[in-house]
């Protein structure tokens, strides 16, 4: 099987193109406003529900989600599980290699000076270093990759999409991180995993018959 770049975003359309656009917009707001005028957009939002649904969700850009995802796969197929394994770490890797290189304070310690003019959830520890990129963001949209590559259904991508958004969003709503964080993760998370599955699956190993099987063997039909 041949795997180039083009096949993998082929794959991923639903997911990829409607990324693009939404890409582009946050990069025109980034343009025409400033980090500041961003984010206390962004943290004015704020609502009860939001802040138990926000402070739930963002646990879904955590790498732990990854990893279950990763074992659940291995039931089912050793070349998927191996896709998402595999871009969980690289990506994750490449991000944390980053947040040290950069080291961008986060919002709370940015805006000290304005402390009192920020609305921060209560019950959620607020993280003060290595803001960019954001970690949980980059993988969400690692995930949602893998998952719009590897399902049968490649319309899913959109909504493997949406909600890799509300995971970048979450970031933003919990003061956590700011919007370049959020977009330069998801960014990152788009670009790595699409690159690495295009080059990692061309590799024969991945699609011989013992890596296409999973834990759980099926039986011939009778």
């Amino acid at each position: 099987m041949k795997t180039s770049i083009i096949s993998v975003l082929k794959q991923v359309r639903f997911l990829f193109i409607p990324y693009l656009v939404i890409l582009s917009v946050c990069l025109v707001i980034a343009l025409i406003y400033s980090k500041s005028q961003i984010y206390f957009t962004v943290n004015g939002w704020h609502f009860t529900a939001g802040d138990t649904f926000f402070a739930l969700w963002t646990n879904m850009g955590d790498g732990i989600v990854s990893i279950i995802l990763t074992l659940i796969l291995l039931f089912f197929s050793y070349r998927k599980s191996f896709l998402m394994g595999t871009s969980y770490v690289i990506t994750s890797l490449i991000a944390q290699l980053l947040k040290r290189m950069v080291a961008t304070p986060r919002p709370v310690i940015f805006f000290k000076a304005q402390a009192s003019k920020m609305y921060l959830v209560k019950g959620v520890e607020m993280l003060e270093t290595l803001s960019f990129p954001s970690g949980h963001s980059v993988s969400a949209f690692s995930t949602a990759v893998v998952l719009t590559y590897i399902t049968p259904r490649k319309s899913w991508g959109l909504l493997f999409l949406v909600l890799a958004i509300l995971v970048g969003y979450s970031r933003m709503y919990l003061s956590e991180h700011f919007f370049e964080d959020v977009v330069g993760g998801s960014a990152l998370g788009v670009l790595i995993t699409v690159l690495w599955i295009s080059w990692i699956d061309n590799k024969p190993f991945i699609h011989s018959e013992k890596w296409n099987r999973g834990l759980i063997k099926k039986h011939p039909k009778f």
